[in-house]
């Protein structure tokens, strides 16, 4: 069995759009809030509402949904999706706006909770890291050319353009996935249990030491990353003074490093998880650090670049270690982790906020710095969850446990 490629493009074609239109009303707030009639204030409760809706349903419509062909199942996500960008496109007032994004986070959660586990049914035995790396590069591409694009297409055109350019990815994404994607139906003990059981063993999974463990790495990790982040614009001015042009080119470096390093970390990742995931949380740090000095522009370039390469290859990482982990319940740890994932991005938004408003943006990188440290040695010390090597024995025995759930 190979990499089933074709399949894995178009898992990370459909990634790139969920990502992209999740974050596209950043960029074109002002415009949303001159067209609806509202304030820019009021504007910035999509992204909040849509984290806390993905947040909350990610584990019950998991469960819920256990017993879905997986193929299916993951084209029908990306088809409500579809819908949602559709209706936000001709939204005649801010609250449909809002309620069609809810829609769509609905089916955020699920989406990503199958999306790995989908990706290394898609790989033979030992690669289904590698499979989720090169699914990932969806991720990589909508900061580097999705939100830039999209933002500009907005700019241009008006913001309904950029969002209803969203459903038509996403109308295009459904129609190749139900031509590329094989059939993958659920396994056999999840289309055994009820929805109820499937509900309650998903609760349980709360109690695999090896699963908290990396979702806990994973919040305080993501709550330091996003607190700064989030605030990168001021971070680069004060630091780099860099605005305009240069401050475009530098948040278009930042995605470029992260698609080079999901690049290399995809043909290792599935050998050396431990190494690969210290190092780059090691790199992450140092460069993070290095932003507390005001420096100037040359050396801001140059730690802002290590910083989104090492960052944007953690997650690959991470969600690995989630199919490693919990061969078992593979979409229910998936939908833990996306929860986890996702306290992260609210709590480090939040976090950044209480600092800049109380006048503290230059600490915002020590913050970042301490969290990712902590997540690193948590790393180290955390063999079981993240051994330094994985031998062919190791990924046979793995491959096993589950190939004993197919039967």
């Amino acid at each position: 069995m190979h990499l089933n490629r074709p399949a894995l493009t178009v898992l990370g074609i459909s990634a790139f759009f969920y990502v992209t239109a999740e974050t596209l009303p950043v960029g074109l707030l002002p415009q949303i809030a001159h067209g609806l009639k509202v304030d820019e204030a009021s504007v910035g409760l999509l992204l909040t509402s849509y984290a806390v809706v993905a947040g909350l349903s990610t584990i019950p419509l998991t469960a819920l949904t256990m017993r879905v062909p997986r193929h299916l199942l993951i084209a029908a996500t990306v088809a409500i999706f579809a819908v949602s960008q559709g209706i936000a496109t001709f939204a005649p007032t801010f609250l449909t706006l809002v309620l069609a994004r809810l829609v769509a986070a609905l089916a955020h959660g699920v989406f990503w909770s199958v999306l790995a586990p989908v990706a290394a049914r898609l790989a033979p035995p030992g690669r289904s890291g590698k499979a989720t790396a090169l699914v990932f590069v969806g991720n990589s591409l909508a900061i580097v050319l999705g939100v830039p694009l999209g933002t500009a297409l907005g700019q241009w055109l008006g913001w309904r353009v950029a969002i209803g350019a969203m459903a038509i990815g996403g109308v295009v994404s459904v129609l190749a996935l139900l031509r590329v994607l094989p059939a993958l139906p659920a396994l056999p003990h999840d289309l055994a249990a009820r929805p109820a059981e499937s509900l309650r063993a998903a609760v349980r999974v709360f109690g695999n030491r090896k699963v908290a463990l990396l979702c806990a790495i994973t919040t305080v990790m993501v709550i330091g990353q996003f607190a700064a982040y989030t605030y990168l614009a001021p971070l680069a001015l004060r630091d780099g003074g860099l605005q305009g042009l240069s401050l475009s080119a530098l948040l278009l470096g930042f995605g470029a490093a992260g698609l080079i390093s999901n690049f290399l970390i995809g043909r290792h990742i599935d050998r050396r998880p431990g190494v690969l995931l210290s190092g780059v949380l090691a790199t992450m740090v140092v460069s993070v650090a290095l932003l507390t000095p005001r420096l100037g522009a040359v050396p801001t370039w140059i730690c802002t670049l290590l910083w989104g390469g090492a960052f944007t290859a953690i997650p690959a990482c991470l969600q690995a270690t989630v199919l490693r982990v919990a061969p078992r319940a593979r979409d229910a740890a998936s939908a833990l982790y996306v929860v986890a994932f996702q306290v992260g991005i609210g709590s480090g938004a939040f976090v950044g906020e209480r600092f800049v408003r109380a006048g503290w943006l230059g600490w915002l990188p020590v913050l970042t710095a301490s969290l990712a440290l902590i997540a690193c040695v948590s790393v180290v010390f955390a063999r079981q969850v993240f051994p330094a090597r994985l031998t062919e024995e190791d990924h046979h025995r793995a491959e096993a446990e589950l190939a004993g759930l197919s039967r």
